[in-house]
């Protein structure tokens, strides 16, 4: 089992994620996503992962400060790309799962 997250290392709730995953015997391969954001390619998989559209994944007040609040669809999936620190996380994914861990248990259905 490969599992990635997306996770941000200065956020309490992206933190409370690693720690669960590692909590339940899981290594997984982590992704500093401020540093290294996902392709356009790669956030598209993630948000059919998720079952979500790119606007369910902004954190809203970074993307206000980004100007890219009011942009929908695969423009939003480019701007999240170009400023990853308006992306929600953390992210996990499991093969064809993916979660948010907002709050981070949410991640246990898909380990």
């Amino acid at each position: 089992m490969t599992v990635t997250i997306y996770h941000n290392p200065r956020c309490i709730k992206s933190r409370q994620t690693l720690a669960l995953i590692e909590e339940h015997g899981i290594t997984p391969t982590v992704v500093d996503y401020l540093t290294t954001p996902p392709s356009v390619a790669e956030l598209s998989a993630i948000l059919a992962k998720l079952g979500k559209g790119p606007e369910q994944i902004m954190r809203k007040k970074e993307a206000r400060e980004e100007g890219i609040a009011d942009l929908t669809g695969d423009e939003l999936i480019a701007a999240l790309v170009a400023h990853p620190r308006a992306i929600e996380r953390p992210i996990v994914v499991n093969g064809d799962k993916a979660a948010l861990g907002r709050p981070p248990e949410d991640v246990l259905a898909i380990l």
